[in-house]
Formats: structure tokens, C-alpha cells, sequence
């Protein structure tokens, strides 16, 4: 772990210098803002929001592809209700074309399934990082590219948070949820991997206690941590989202008027009016940045 946090540590210092300069294999026309959203322990409703506030994007004319970065227990693909036939592993091992692993979901949004291919990124020779970084030209435009990774503290959930633009936490009002989410971002300021995040909480009773949740969590992160901390939303605790997660469809696409569609909504929006002008670093600068915190 002490190289894997020496190698998170450089990436850091280093992203800010090689963004301008970051590809070399044919460059997309657009670069998308990157956002990465992670959790401190499972059972918050991460991937759940992921694939919701994605679909919302989508549906507000933004282009968005999810990457579901949860190695080996990846559920993007069983929250939209969609059965993808391959992974990314099939794209750097199987010589497959990124058109034939990227699935569309609901309103025409975007997946890219991991799969266990990420674990074996430091066995690819140069030629075949150079091959796939130009297949990813096949993506075609996009807005944004939201990261799911998986919970918790491990080497890819930290490689993902130093390489996103943006970073976004979900938690929810349980003091367990608050206290792997404070952990989380205790790992990630004595890395000095990221200096600010994004907060989100889930399965809020109520609009008072959502942001009562986040001034403590908040009070705590200020005092302890060099990290600033924006309260992005909330989602109320609704019984819709959980009759959608068995029906295998999003909510905001099966129950549009609810309550946490309407949350949704509102982050969405948030997300869009904070969006800068500059693109972000785009799908090949990313995993460029991937390749060398994994070698």
C-alpha cells in the first residue's frame, strides 16, 4: 500500500501539469467532465444514484456514459435492467471494438461495464494500452462520464478519486454510513489526493434532516481534514426506489413524479449550473491516468 499511496501522491501533484497534454493517440472532439462517486461502505444506494442521476442527464439533453467501476461486483447493468455480453476486459484482452462492449440503457445513455479487467491493467504491454486508448475514440460525444466504483477503502477506489475532475461521496444519515464516509475522506486528504468533494445525502427522512446530517459531517471534515466539502442534494427515503430495484428499472424512468426522482432532479441541475466552460480531461486522458496508478 505505501507504493500504491506514493503512486496516488505523484498523480496528484501531477495531473494539473499533463492535462493539456494528456493525449497523443487521437484526440476526441470533446472532452467530457469526469466525476467519480464512491461511498464509505455498501448499502448507501451508490450505484443506484449513479445510474438514476445519469439517466436524469441524459433526459436533460446532456450525453452521458456510466463506467461501473465496482471490480467484480459491478450492478449498473442489473439496475437498468440490461444484460451486457462483454466487459472491459474484452476490449484490452479479446481484441473486442469499444461499440461492441459499451451497451445503451434507458433514454440513450451509456454503459461500460468493468468486469475483473481492471485488475489486470499492469500486465498490458505499451502497444496494447496505445490500441485501447484509440478504440476509445469509437465512444463518440460526450457530456459527462460518471465513475461507480466500489465502497469503501481500497487501492482502485483511491486510483479513481485521483483521477476524476470531480469527486462525489453518498452517505446517508446512519452514524456507521457517516463515520466509513469520514474514513474514506480521512484516506483521501493524508494522500492528498483530492482537496474539496461533493456530498450527497441518501434515505433522508426529510429536507431538514438531510442537511442536519450534512453541517455535522461537514463540521467534522473542516476541523479534522484538509478537505472542503459542498452539500450537493439530497434523496428522501422513498418506497418507490426500492419497488424499482426489484422491478430492475430506474425510478426516475418507472416512476418519474416521486419523490426521489424529484431530488434527483435537483442535483442534476445543480451538477449542470456548476459546470465550468473548459472540458474536462476526456475518456482517454482518464484512462491514461488509470494506466499509470495501476502499473
Amino acid at each position: 500500500m505505501l507504493d500504491q499511496a506514493q503512486n496516488l501522491r505523484n498523480l496528484a501533484k501531477e495531473s494539473n501539469r499533463s492535462n493539456k497534454n494528456e493525449i497523443k493517440y487521437g484526440e476526441l472532439s470533446n472532452k467530457p467532465k469526469i466525476i467519480t462517486t464512491t461511498s464509505g461502505k455498501g448499502g448507501v444506494g451508490k450505484s443506484n444514484f449513479v445510474v438514476n442521476l445519469g439517466i436524469t442527464l441524459q433526459k436533460m439533453g446532456k450525453k452521458v456514459m456510466i463506467f461501473d467501476a465496482d471490480i467484480g461486483m459491478g450492478n449498473d447493468d442489473v439496475l437498468m435492467g440490461v444484460y451486457p455480453k462483454y466487459n472491459i476486459f474484452d476490449i484490452i484482452f479479446n481484441n473486442k471494438e469499444i461499440n461492441e462492449v459499451v451497451i445503451e440503457g434507458p433514454e440513450g445513455i451509456k454503459l461500460l461495464p468493468g468486469g475483473s479487467g481492471l485488475n489486470r491493467i499492469e500486465e498490458l504491454s505499451e502497444q496494447q494500452r496505445n490500441l485501447f486508448l484509440t478504440k476509445l475514440q469509437d465512444i463518440g460525444e460526450l457530456d459527462y462520464i460518471l465513475m461507480d466504483t466500489g465502497a469503501g477503502i481500497s487501492r482502485s477506489v483511491l486510483a479513481f478519486i485521483a483521477c476524476c475532475e470531480e469527486l462525489i461521496v453518498i452517505t446517508t444519515p446512519e452514524p456507521t454510513s457517516l463515520t466509513d464516509a469520514y474514513s474514506l475522506l480521512k484516506a483521501t486528504s493524508h494522500f492528498k489526493i483530492k482537496n474539496e468533494a461533493k456530498i450527497v445525502v441518501n434515505k433522508a427522512f426529510n429536507e431538514i434532516e438531510a442537511k442536519d446530517t450534512f453541517q455535522k459531517f461537514n463540521s467534522a471534515v473542516t476541523k479534522f481534514l484538509n478537505i472542503k466539502l459542498k452539500f450537493l442534494g439530497y434523496i428522501l427515503e422513498d418506497r418507490k426506489l426500492i419497488q424499482s430495484v426489484r422491478e430492475q428499472k430506474p425510478f426516475v424512468v418507472a416512476y418519474p413524479n416521486s419523490d426521489a426522482t424529484k431530488c434527483v432532479e435537483n442535483i442534476a441541475k445543480e451538477l449542470i449550473g456548476a459546470k465550468q466552460m473548459d472540458s474536462g480531461i476526456g475518456v482517454q486522458g482518464f484512462f491514461k491516468k488509470i494506466f499509470n496508478i495501476f502499473s
